[in-house]
């Protein structure tokens, strides 16, 4: 580094602190037709991170460095965003509760994208690799091709194929355990029963990117970007956490330079 850099590990060290010690002035690039990409990634000690990414130029448009995601906090930063001249078009989101309440109140005539990717994942984790009921392994099929979508006719098919399975199997994971003593009760196949659950509630919004080319379909592109940041930033494991907030808004300053 000393050789690239034509400086002294001293003097390294001395720029290198300098930055640490105040974060960039941060700006906002008004645009139109933004396909907005939002996502959080959490780091030790209770930190995290979420960006609003133009996913057409690759950047950063707004940060926030948190300790979750929270309504409030997101629906300021919509609304900061649409404030400031950013034209949201779209945008797509992993259905985090506090993201969809934000985003369908601040921005209410903006295509709402679900993450293909996400739904995906969480249905084949509930599901198993090798489930052990017939409806398990009949519904991981059919969410093992939900990312191969990729126009109306692929997207009817697969919708009529998930409707057919809950025609057959809707009994099976409508059946409950009850407690005789409390009458409380819960579903005797309960991750077979969230898949399909977390399925039928995206449904209205999983194929919004086949009617405009523009609308990523997962915020795959985000979880990229936070792998190389995590990277990086555990190079530098001994940093303070104000430290370390500094150094992920430099990364973020630097990468939208």
């Amino acid at each position: 580094m000393e050789k690239e850099s034509g400086y002294s590990l001293r003097s390294l060290k001395r720029y290198f602190h300098d930055y640490l010690e105040q974060p960039p002035v941060w700006s906002v690039y008004p645009s139109e037709k933004v396909n907005l990409l939002i996502d959080g990634t959490y780091f030790s000690n209770d930190l995290c991170l979420i960006l609003y990414r133009d996913n057409t130029i690759k950047f950063t448009q707004l940060y926030r460095l948190t300790n979750g995601e929270w309504y409030e906090e997101l629906k300021e930063d919509l609304e900061n965003l649409l404030s400031l001249g950013v034209q949201i078009e779209s945008i797509t989101c992993d259905g985090h509760k506090a993201q969809l309440k934000a985003i369908r109140k601040v921005c209410k005539d903006v295509t709402l994208q679900r993450c293909v990717v996400h739904v995906q994942r969480m249905c084949q984790i509930w599901l198993r690799m090798r489930p052990k009921t017939e409806a398990g392994i009949e519904l991981r099929l059919i969410v093992s091709q939900l990312h191969r979508i990729d126009d109306g006719i692929k997207r009817d098919y697969w919708i009529v194929s998930l409707i057919r399975w809950h025609e057959k199997h809707a009994g099976f994971i409508n059946q409950k355990t009850v407690n005789i003593q409390t009458g409380r009760y819960w579903y005797k196949h309960k991750m077979v029963r969230r898949s399909f659950m977390v399925i039928r509630k995206a449904l209205p919004d999983l194929f919004n990117y086949l009617e405009n080319p523009r609308i990523p379909k997962s915020t795959n592109g985000l979880e990229s970007f936070f792998g190389h940041l995590k990277g990086h930033l555990n190079v530098h494991r001994g940093l303070s956490k104000e430290h370390r907030k500094n150094f992920i808004r430099w990364y973020l300053y630097f990468r939208n330079k």
